[in-house]
């Protein structure tokens, strides 16, 4: 019998291969996008910092290669839903081990210095298994969160976050104004949460 972490590692890692980044990936229609002409323009997706959106769908936005992105607006004062919900659930379920926005403590590694260069499926190995480093002075445990739901139901969205944090394109703190949140993502995390 298979256990919790396995069946939800499977269903990420399908996910990951189907495309699908986050929970409201399984339920998304696609949105009317925000410019006017009813097409995405590169205003309408131009973000601060080096990492640019290049596709948004249901408020979720996604890098060239498909990974999830931030789009952070205003000299970082206004940002996407998903970086926001990911500041929220970092802030809920990260905070205790990995400090205050990221930074890092005496107990866990900075992940706004562990995100540059990693991608959102190297992220999301690390989320649902785990991870150990050990040596003849340290021994550092990440546990695996492939049985929470509170972590794994917005695992692209701590990922978002911290990458917007990783890339200098947000401050510490909490981000002042958000984009509203998508009818597919309440959809999506009621059908997670269950």
């Amino acid at each position: 019998m298979r256990c919790a972490a396995s069946r939800v590692a499977g269903f990420v890692l399908a996910g990951l291969a189907a495309g699908a980044l986050g929970p409201a990936a399984a339920f998304a229609a696609p949105t009317t996008p925000p410019a006017a002409s009813g097409g995405t323009s590169a205003a309408d997706l131009k973000s601060d910092g080096p990492t640019q959106p290049a596709k948004v769908q249901d408020g979720q936005y996604t890098d060239k290669n498909g990974d999830p992105t931030y789009h952070v607006t205003d000299s970082g004062k206004k940002v996407d839903w998903y970086t926001m919900s990911g500041y929220l659930r970092y802030n809920a379920n990260c905070i205790v081990c990995h400090g205050p926005d990221g930074m890092g403590s005496t107990y866990a590694p900075s992940l706004v210095d562990a995100l540059k260069g990693m991608d959102y499926a190297h992220f999301a190995g690390i989320i649902v298994g785990g991870k150990k480093d050990v040596n003849a002075s340290q021994e550092l445990v990440m546990p695996a969160f492939g049985d929470n739901r509170n972590v794994m139901c917005y695992m692209p969205d701590i990922y978002t976050y911290l990458r917007a944090r990783s890339d200098g394109a947000l401050g510490r703190n909490r981000p002042p104004e958000h984009e509203p949140k998508p009818a597919a993502f309440e959809k999506a995390e009621d059908a997670c949460m269950k």
